[in-house]
């Protein structure tokens, strides 16, 4: 029966029909899952990670692609408004879904409010069959806080936890981890990045250290931003990394099997990054200004000094 405060509309609406929607686009989520995950260079990239989104728009002179990868429980969710091409990426770990999914519509709607044509678009890709439903759990919270929205929300790719499951030996897998939007073309393609930076260690101890969803990218000016971050010391951060590569694994992943092989790596490189840095206020961020970045002639990020703004 329907929940007691779920608007009663006379449109079908994507909450309700999440097993009809996953019957609909199983033919689009088998043909995304039978294409390779492309290796994305990083000139014109912008990668996003966990709990962070960015928007732009086929305007953008700098960024072509946003691009998430490293995603087991967590979902990747693109919107996109069709008339005037914002197209913002984002990856979900189930934090805080509905703040989420309102934060990422009023950043899109934001670059199509002068439209007058278009739709609002999106694109559901990750989870797996996990041991604890963490990912049918995001899958349904990501359905329903769409379903919220006052706007109309189309579902146009749907390849989630079933969807997007494998086994080998009675263990689940994601089959997909990543993916890529080409801005300019609204392409969306299987993905892994070789760079993830700039700023990688710093992004992660933000989000390791409870961070919200926080908005990277400033498409007006075409500049990454990141921070001002602060947070306290990391709770025991020493007995973290004193730990093997197993304990790691086991403790601090929702999804320990299905994780990619540098998952440990990563976790102890952002570990030791909060080890060094107890009081960012005082390291990183002493004038509370964020790090700027913009593309360079290459198409690299490039580090820009905040006075030059």
């Amino acid at each position: 029966s329907p929940s007691s405060n779920h608007p009663v509309s006379g449109r079908v609406t994507l909450y309700q029909t999440s097993l009809l929607r996953a019957h609909c686009n199983w033919e689009k989520a088998k043909l995304l899952r039978s294409q390779p995950a492309q290796i994305v260079e990083p000139k014109g990239l912008l990668y996003v990670q966990q709990r962070e989104f960015a928007v732009t728009t086929p305007k953008d002179g700098s960024v072509s692609i946003l691009g998430s990868d490293d995603a087991t429980t967590c979902h990747i969710v693109v919107l996109r408004h069709t008339g005037s091409g914002a197209t913002c990426l984002t990856h979900c770990d189930g934090s805080d879904t509905e703040a989420e999914v309102s934060l990422i519509m009023s950043s899109v709607k934001s670059f199509s409010s002068s439209t007058g044509c278009g739709r609002l678009e999106v694109h559901l890709v990750g989870g797996f069959n996990d041991d604890r439903q963490l990912s049918q759990k995001l899958t349904n919270q990501l359905l329903r806080a769409f379903d919220l929205q006052p706007e109309d929300v189309h579902l146009v790719t749907f390849c989630v936890t079933e969807l997007n499951d494998r086994e080998e030996q009675d263990i689940h897998f994601p089959i997909i981890y990543g993916i890529a939007v080409n801005v300019k073309t609204a392409e969306i393609f299987p993905a892994t990045f070789p760079v993830k930076g700039p700023d990688e260690d710093l992004r992660s101890a933000h989000t390791l250290t409870g961070a919200p969803l926080t908005n990277i990218y400033d498409a007006k000016t075409e500049q990454l931003r990141i921070g001002p971050y602060f947070w306290g010391p990391f709770p025991h951060v020493d007995f973290w990394l004193e730990q093997d590569d197993a304990q790691i694994l086991q403790n601090l992943s929702t999804s320990p099997l299905a994780e990619p092989p540098h998952f440990v790596s990563h976790i102890r490189s952002t570990l030791t990054f909060l080890k060094e840095h107890p009081f960012p206020s005082r390291s990183l961020f002493p004038d509370r200004k964020p790090r700027i970045y913009k593309k360079n002639e290459e198409g690299l990020w490039e580090q820009v000094c905040s006075d030059k703004i």
